[in-house]
């Protein structure tokens, strides 16, 4: 009997190590998602059981002005993504595929934006970005301006720090599976008479797009609610997604329509990002076909 309870035990063993994590996920991520639907359906001051409502979301549909905000967050999110997998997907190749032995130090300096706080990140843009900043200074230096150029609290700012932040996110993934991709393939590519941009072009990007895909959406989804960049770069001239919700929890203090435009913006971010990978569904197919084939 007891052998049969030490075997019982060791054979679930697994189980009882993962009940904490479990426990975390429920406390902090499921109920959290609970309270904020449930607080979208109350009434500002009204007590925990009463006060039931849904005028907090169809007051979102009597006006164009929130559909614009997601609209704008979503062109935020989607020109992000794209402009860091152009300017991340060289870099993450030249690491993988040609650094040699200088891949460690790149990756240390790839890395080494996540060791210092994001606010720290965004501030020091201000040296760079401002009136009578470094880039002002130094083409004034040059002589290629004759005033400084107002480079700051406009879209133009925004999407600069959003990509310097963001980057990091689109260079990981793509890297390790360019890291891991066989040479066998591009060898195969060659013999058949294929040149670099052949093999690129019907080798190595397919058989890349499974990190493409990562990247995007690591990118994509948090940059739809980002609010600390566009209101400290954009001077919060442009409400978006994350901008207002932040607007109605802490400035206006109506955490019921708060919350309500966050379900309502969840949803239509799980809307979107379930058409977009469908689209990218078609190439990581093609990838798998690929394999096949090869």
């Amino acid at each position: 009997m007891k052998k049969t309870l030490r075997a019982l035990f060791a054979q679930e063993l697994p189980f009882f190590f993962s009940q904490p994590a479990l426990i975390w996920q429920v406390l902090f991520f499921y109920l959290p998602v609970f309270f904020v639907i449930f607080i979208s359906f109350k009434t500002i001051d009204s007590s925990l059981f009463t006060g039931f409502t849904l005028s907090n979301y169809t007051s979102f549909f009597s006006s164009a002005s929130y559909l614009i905000i997601l609209a704008r967050s979503i062109s935020l999110a989607f020109f992000t993504s794209m402009l860091c997998l152009l300017i991340g997907y060289p870099v993450a190749f030249y690491i993988a595929r040609r650094a040699e032995r200088w891949k460690n130090i790149m990756l240390f300096f790839l890395i080494l934006p996540f060791w210092t706080n994001m606010l720290v990140q965004v501030y020091a843009w201000f040296a760079v970005l401002e009136y009578h900043g470094l880039i002002n200074n130094f083409l004034l230096y040059l002589g290629l301006i004759l005033e400084p150029l107002t480079l700051l609290n406009n879209r133009f700012a925004v999407y600069i720090v959003m990509i310097y932040y963001y980057l990091p996110f689109m260079i990981i993934p793509i890297y390790a599976v360019l890291e891991k991709l066989d040479n066998v393939y591009i060898e195969a590519s060659h013999d058949l008479g294929a040149n670099r941009a052949q093999t690129f072009f019907r080798v190595i990007l397919p058989l890349s797009m499974s990190g493409i895909t990562t990247g995007f959406f690591l990118v994509f989804v948090p940059a739809f609610g980002e609010f600390v960049i566009p209101g400290l770069m954009g001077g919060s001239k442009y409400m978006y997604v994350g901008t207002l919700i932040s607007y109605y929890y802490l400035i206006a203090r109506n955490e019921p329509m708060g919350a309500a435009f966050t379900v309502l913006s969840c949803i239509v971010l799980i809307i979107v990002s379930f058409i977009l990978y469908r689209f990218l569904a078609r190439f990581i197919a093609r990838e798998r076909s690929l394999r096949l084939k090869l």
